[in-house]
């Protein structure tokens, strides 16, 4: 708020040009103005203020009044105000994406009014007759974050903290009592408490953290998360609720539960995990039929709505998986504790049971709190020596568990489901966190049961709500995703083509059965590796969403997340409404607000994915640092106007061999899938096997430089 208040030149101007843009449809005079604002400044401030945004093209005198540019008042009506999100440029301009809005609205950096980057912001959006609609800022409504590492400078009366965010267009100033010892120089955390500009102009702050000199793959890390809007530490108040919650549950919590703990149980997770949320349950029942149960956290049952905890864990939305550390969803106290379900302990669950007869198809499902007792926690390599040799603990359960499976995921595919596997990168880390070894994660059938048990409960759970009350729908997050961008198959069929691929693409169906057929095309042929990629790019991104259209990658009607609430929140919503709509109950929630908690949660997983992908690069640069001269051999991954991607064989690194280093001009085809030389007429192809040279990896930039040496042989 400016009431009330005198604002320097920068604010000043800014905040007349907002009210002219809005408000003026008359010319209006410095003390009109300082009326109308309702502000401290008197009439010289003002007069200056103006005179300066006339000097800048911004607002035209008049008869000694002033306005702002732009079309007539009659203009002026038909501007419209939407709320959308940031997507600001490397240039400072921006991009407001706007919900079922066809076309973003485009911002000049001196209207976007203090916005950044991931801000959900009003933009009035003024409607010219133009090739884009163009707009400006009227308000901030959500920060992306308040967060930001930077370097922190001293001076003799105040310091500023400069972040390190290429689309952050201001300093932070820091009075001297709440620079936490900084020294000059220091990479540091700063939230920011006040946005108003009222010192200089610039957002105020307090350094929460002190990271220590630049230049350490730690800071680097902790920069990902906080780009992404991903808090390093958690607030007080949520330390504080954690710090009060029980050691392991109580006989209290206990009661009124379904007793699993004398039936086997077992967890089959990576040997890092500490946050055990899912567990399998397998007993044979007088009748001959199997009782499958998948046991998974109960964390709602701590984790009560309206608390610290539950805010923070809805603002997070995810846990964040980078290469040498998580950024956990919840306090350890929780994930890694209370909630966790622990080898020998007992633990509160909320379990999916299932009875399946001897041909392993579902005959009956039940949902309910449970109490379990895990017997044993298995590796993923564990677990798979067992399933492989047959002897070892559980043995036969966890055979049977592996046949059912099988059977369900061969029934997905002839139901149409696609089997795509892409390729996920592997470091083994020094005691530095410097990568020492790269390996692509091999996923074998232990991977596989346990992903298809969860996809089980998972589907089942949502049908449960989507079908029980067809005639009045109990609002729910299912998770969903759409068919494919017909445009796009179009071109990878094309392109497909050259590798002597021929996709049918008339149906959704035959869609997915090429996919499929790709995808098991590319086992066999290393080049074709190329095409998966593009493949799923044409998918549309799966999203949480109360509007239930299927999922069209699993080929299921109805589906959600249920089986992970410790690291994510969509999961704790789905635990709550699911609670309260079993034995009996009904409870709905608000649609409106149960969607707009889809949208967040659904932006910030997406922001996460983007901070682990930008670690895996940033280690896959430092890792290819001690490669630099070297020649290797890689694949034709992608093209643009600059140069050629080339990924490569045994690294899988991907990095730039830049046309200003080939021997001659080269110039992409019109179908973009081949780059030829003007004099040779030498062709590169997608796909095609080179040999490159590494000239540098910059683990800051997350950028291989590479020049071509020519076609491998």
């Amino acid at each position: 708020m400016i009431k009330g208040q005198k604002l320097d030149t920068r604010t000043l101007q800014r905040e007349v040009l907002r009210y002219l843009r809005q408000n003026a449809s008359k010319p209006l005079s410095a003390r009109q103005l300082i009326k109308r604002l309702k502000i401290a400044n008197d009439k010289n401030s003002m007069t200056k203020a103006l005179k300066q945004l006339v000097k800048a093209n911004k607002v035209q005198q008049t008869g000694g009044a002033y306005f702002a540019t732009g079309k007539p008042p009659r203009t002026a009506r038909r501007e419209e105000t939407h709320t959308g999100v940031v997507d600001m440029t490397r240039s400072g301009d921006a991009y407001i994406v706007i919900q079922d809005k066809e076309d973003d609205v485009y911002v000049r950096g001196e209207d976007l009014a203090g916005a950044m980057h991931g801000d959900t912001v009003e933009v009035v959006v003024r409607n010219r007759n133009r090739r884009r609609p163009d707009g400006y800022i009227k308000q901030v409504v959500k920060r992306a974050t308040d967060h930001f590492i930077g370097t922190y400078y001293e001076f003799k009366k105040y310091s500023v903290v400069s972040p390190e965010r290429v689309r952050v267009p201001f300093d932070i100033i820091v009075e001297l009592e709440n620079t936490q010892n900084a020294n000059h120089g220091d990479k540091v955390v700063v939230q920011v408490i006040d946005w108003s500009g009222r010192l200089n102009g610039s957002p105020e702050g307090r350094i929460t953290v002190v990271l220590g000199q630049p230049g350490s793959s730690d800071i680097e890390m902790q920069s990902l998360l906080l780009q992404n809007g991903f808090n390093v530490a958690f607030p007080d108040d949520v330390l504080q609720e954690a710090a009060k919650l029980p050691d392991a549950p109580t006989e209290e919590d206990k009661r009124g539960r379904r007793d699993f703990r004398d039936i086997p149980t077992f967890t089959i997770d990576p040997g890092t995990a500490k946050d055990f949320d899912d567990a399998l349950s397998i007993r044979k029942l007088d009748n001959g039929q199997l009782e499958i149960g998948i046991h998974i956290a109960d964390v709602t049952h701590f984790v009560r709505p309206g608390t610290a905890i539950d805010k923070e864990a809805y603002r997070r939305s995810t846990s964040v998986y980078l290469v040498d550390r998580v950024a956990p969803m919840l306090p350890e106290e929780l994930s890694n504790a209370l909630c966790s379900l622990r080898p020998e302990e007992e633990s509160l669950c909320f379990s999916a049971v299932f009875t399946l007869d001897d041909k392993h198809n579902v005959r009956s499902r039940w949902f309910g709190k449970t109490v379990i007792y895990s017997d044993r926690r298995f590796t993923y390599e564990e677990a798979q020596e067992v399933i492989e040799s047959r002897e070892g603990d559980f043995a036969e359960e966890l055979h049977t568990l592996n046949t059912i499976a099988h059977k369900m995921r061969k029934d997905r595919l002839r139901n149409g489901a696609l089997m795509f596997e892409t390729d996920e990168v592997q470091f083994v880390l020094d005691e530095h966190g410097v990568p020492v070894e790269l390996y692509v994660k091999e996923r074998k059938d232990a991977h596989l049961l346990v992903e298809d048990f969860m996809l089980l409960a998972n589907k089942e759970v949502a049908k449960f709500i989507g079908e029980t009350r067809k005639d009045d729908r109990i609002p729910f997050v299912y998770r969903v995703h759409d068919l494919p961008d017909p445009d796009k198959v179009a071109e990878l069929a094309m392109f497909a083509r050259e590798f002597d691929i021929h996709m049918k693409i008339d149906t959704p169906k035959q869609i997915a059965q090429s996919f499929n057929h790709l995808a098991k095309a590319a086992r066999d042929n290393e080049a074709l590796h190329i095409l998966e990629p593009l493949a799923i790019r044409c998918m549309a991104k799966a999203e949480y969403n109360i509007d239930n259209i299927g999922h069209y990658g699993l080929a299921f009607d109805f589906y959600t997340h249920f089986t992970s609430p410790i690291r994510r929140y969509s999961d704790v919503l789905v635990h709550r409404i699911l609670h309260e709509n079993i034995d009996g109950r009904t409870k709905r929630h608000n649609p409106s607000k149960l969607q707009d908690q889809c949208r967040h949660i659904s932006d910030m997983e997406r922001k996460a994915q983007q901070a682990e992908r930008d670690s895996i690069k940033y280690k896959q640069a430092e890792f290819m640092q001690q490669f630099v001269g070297e020649t290797m051999t890689g694949y034709v991954s992608g093209m643009i106007d600059r140069g050629l991607f080339v990924k490569l064989e045994a690294t899988h690194a991907e990095g730039l061999a830049g046309f200003e280093r080939f021997d001659e001009p080269f110039e992409l085809t019109p179908s973009g899938l081949s780059a030829r030389g003007k004099r040779s007429g030498t062709v590169y192809k997608m796909g095609d096997k080179v040999d490159v040279r590494i000239l540098d990896a910059d683990p800051g930039k997350r950028q291989i430089e590479m020049e071509m040496v020519g076609h491998a042989k």
